[in-house]
């Protein structure tokens, strides 16, 4: 099988972690935990973009050196990625040695190739983006703290690769997904591109990697923060991770920075004549009673409070089944309580309290009896292979909202095939077949645990230990005769309002 390398954009380091982050890197777990439960061999990156202006701004306002404010603010991230479960392979930081190195590495190659000049350059500059814009872009309102600069930079002749970009996204069409994004990157690669300032002077921000042809300069941000996805497999040091799992098969954004990772990227791996990404995925916003979630507004989602009241695996299954991936979402409790009280207590939760309770009452906690080989249980047999084989190819194709609903149909099958057989009822008068019946309940149940668990790592922990399984494989056999069910709590105890 071929390796599986997977990366969220590397969060600015000054944010608070909110809804959207949670949502991004959670989403990168459950695919790389599916690729690992195929068999693959996989590498998950996320980490902090540490350098720029505003980091220089906000350690300036503490009186302390900006490493050490960045060395302060990385932990409240460590610490939400752990409690969310999320289980990545490695953790960059743009200010580590490693990172600094290839970066320095990129930019010299990409400079003794002729790419990068130096050039005045007068216009408006935006603060908090940290780069110059257009007119039109200050017209907008969308930009704070704008100055007009003039200033000497260095600069990197983007332009000479917007026709090549243009045929590699037309010629590749799952380079950019979804296809609205992709078709929104050509509508921009239609204008002339300009080439792309790539220093800031260290008399103005000295907060950066020096350019290793000029001392005077320090790397514009992106420049930088972009050359992460490879700084992080070695292009300096590990050729063997290197080779292995480049090129990445999805750099998972936000929309917002579409432009950044499917324009200037690119263009600069064509550049330092690196391979190009597999695919740049952009998924949408998370909205909060259908506006955007700002600080400004007040309305944004502290994921940390939301597990502390529901546990992290019910929020990891809501933001994984609400949200179309590159479609905007709306978060609201009304939503999220009623997804967790219906699909999770009512129909998964049921399932699980009612076929232990009936082993534990009526069998001593064991499996008797083998599968139900009646026209019924057959339909569940041959509707959990069909299950397994869609779901497998749902989350290749990261339709995650559909692969989980997939599975709710499952469950909601299975409790139809409960009510319909009736096996509280049949066990007064067969006590073979009532154990048929309850062994395909049971080993179906195993089979959703595993579809699920990369969505809900914990609990469907819990669902495996209670049917004493230990086999990860999914598929339709893994329960034997004679297998223990242990009782429990409830799974998803019913919120209450």
């Amino acid at each position: 099988m071929k390796p599986f390398y997977i990366t969220t954009p590397i969060y600015y380091v000054n944010d608070k972690p909110h809804i959207g982050h949670a949502y991004t890197t959670i989403l990168a777990d459950v695919v790389a935990r599916h690729h690992r439960n195929s068999g693959k061999d996989v590498f998950f990156l996320t980490g902090l973009d540490e350098h720029g202006q505003k980091v220089q701004q906000a350690a300036e306002k503490r009186g302390v050196d900006p490493k050490k404010h960045c060395d302060e603010m990385a932990p409240r991230f460590l610490e939400l990625w752990k409690r969310l479960h999320i289980q990545y392979d490695d953790f960059i930081r743009t200010t580590e040695k490693r990172h600094t190195d290839t970066v320095k590495k990129i930019l010299q190659n990409v400079y003794d190739k002729g790419d990068i000049y130096e050039d005045s350059y007068e216009g408006l500059y935006s603060v908090s983006e940290e780069r110059f814009i257009t007119e039109k872009e200050a017209e907008s309102g969308h930009y704070r703290d704008i100055k007009k600069l003039k200033e000497k930079n260095y600069f990197f002749k983007m332009s000479r690769y917007q026709e090549k970009l243009i045929e590699h996204i037309e010629q590749n069409p799952m380079f950019i997904q979804p296809t609205h994004r992709k078709n929104e990157v050509l509508g921009f690669l239609k204008s002339s591109l300009s080439d792309l300032c790539i220093s800031r002077p260290k008399s103005r921000l000295n907060w950066g990697i020096e350019l290793p042809f000029d001392s005077k300069y320090v790397t514009y941000v992106w420049f930088d923060a972009l050359i992460n996805y490879v700084s992080a497999l070695g292009l300096n040091g590990e050729e063997e991770k290197y080779k292995s799992f480049w090129p990445v098969n999805f750099h998972l954004i936000g929309k917002d920075i579409l432009t950044t990772h499917a324009v200037y990227w690119p263009t600069m791996l064509m550049s330092a004549e690196i391979k190009l990404p597999r695919s740049i995925f952009a998924h949408g916003w998370w909205m909060s009673d259908q506006s955007k979630m700002s600080k400004s507004l007040g309305n944004v989602i502290d994921p940390l409070e939301l597990i502390e009241s529901y546990g992290v695996d019910p929020v990891r299954f809501y933001l994984m089944k609400e949200m179309v991936l590159g479609h905007d979402s709306n978060f609201s409790m009304d939503s999220f309580i009623k997804c967790y009280n219906s699909d999770l207590a009512n129909d998964f939760g049921n399932l699980l309290s009612r076929v232990s309770n009936l082993v534990n009452k009526f069998y001593n906690g064991s499996l008797v009896e083998g599968e139900d080989l009646s026209e019924d249980g057959l339909a569940i047999k041959k509707n959990a292979k069909e299950t397994i084989d869609e779901v497998s190819k749902l989350m290749d194709e990261m339709k995650i909202n559909d692969a989980i609903e997939r599975v709710l149909q499952f469950v909601r099958n299975v409790n139809k095939f409960l009510e319909l057989t009736a096996p509280w009822k049949v066990v007064k008068t067969d006590l073979k077949r009532a154990g048929r019946i309850l062994f395909t309940a049971a080993e179906s149940l195993r089979v959703i645990a595993l579809l699920f668990s990369p969505i809900m790592p914990n609990r469907t922990k819990s669902v495996l230990n209670i049917l004493n399984s230990k086999d990860k494989a999914v598929y339709w056999g893994g329960l034997q005769v004679n297998d223990k069910i242990k009782t429990h709590e409830p799974l998803f105890p019913r919120i209450e309002l």
